[in-house]
């Protein structure tokens, strides 16, 4: 059984999902409700996909799935209308309400992706991103911070977290 982690804001959402799969037999999983808590578990624990909500106390589902290494995937669970505002096409996506039956089938095909192991972003991407967090560091902001500015930079510029690392390393 392959190892998931179910990440929303509420944690009502995500144990009521975690019990449909579990008793199913379709994963095993681990509860979230932050996208801080999402990235360490993805890093300790080597987990290759997330099923979530839209957003979290931290910050969008989007901006996170930017952050994930590329063997992770991720399945956002949302409404219509806050789906509709994601832009990267490798979120899979299913609108809620819905029924035990589409979320085992979109689980499934999140499984599927994880099974095939596409590359999402490419060695010089994640490269251009160390880079520009290490040029960060080296004006005074600890790692984290470093990301975070990272973070903002991409939202703020509306462009992919690569594109703001190379727009930090190309500044003066």
């Amino acid at each position: 059984m392959e190892k998931v982690i179910v990440a929303f804001a509420g944690p009502q959402n995500g144990r009521r999902i975690r019990e449909i799969l579990e008793r199913s037999g379709t994963a095993a999983c681990l509860l979230c409700t932050s996208a801080d808590q999402v990235r360490r578990t993805v890093h300790e624990q080597q987990v290759p996909a997330v099923i979530c909500g839209y957003k979290f106390p931290d910050g969008p589902a989007e901006l996170l799935y930017e952050d994930l290494p590329s063997f992770c995937h991720m399945l956002m669970v949302a409404s219509r209308s806050q789906l509709d505002l994601v832009q990267h096409p490798d979120i899979l996506r299913l609108s809620a309400p819905a029924s035990r039956g589409e979320l085992l089938g979109a689980v499934e095909e999140l499984l599927a992706r994880v099974q095939a192991q596409p590359l999402r972003r490419s060695q010089e991407e994640r490269d251009c991103i160390a880079r520009a967090k290490a040029k960060l560091m080296t004006e005074g902001l600890s790692e984290e911070e470093a990301h975070r500015t990272l973070q903002r930079k991409s939202m703020t510029a509306g462009v992919k977290l690569a594109q703001a690392a190379r727009m930090i390393l190309d500044r003066r």
